[in-house]
């Protein structure tokens, strides 16, 4: 039976000087650092957006509506 990606890369972790060791973990917990700002961005977006609608500052279109923009410009900006 052949291990799993995850289980090559712990087992050849585990190989490493403690310091190593040490370091790819900060590494690592730094990585979900980032996730977990990235996620907080979007959320503060959607919930800036999401406020704006309520306002009226802004109006909601159909998803395929929005879908067919975003291929027009994504179109546009090829010819250009």
């Amino acid at each position: 039976m052949t291990n799993s990606p995850l289980e090559d890369i712990e087992a050849a972790a585990l190989q490493l000087a403690s310091s190593d060791r040490a370091k790819l973990a900060e590494r690592l917990l730094i990585s979900l650092e980032e996730d977990d700002e990235i996620l907080a961005s979007w959320v503060e977006e959607a919930e800036r957006r999401g406020e704006a609608y309520e306002r009226g500052e802004t109006e909601a279109i159909d998803f395929d509506e929005a879908i067919a923009q975003a291929r027009a410009r994504i179109t546009n900006r090829r010819v250009a």
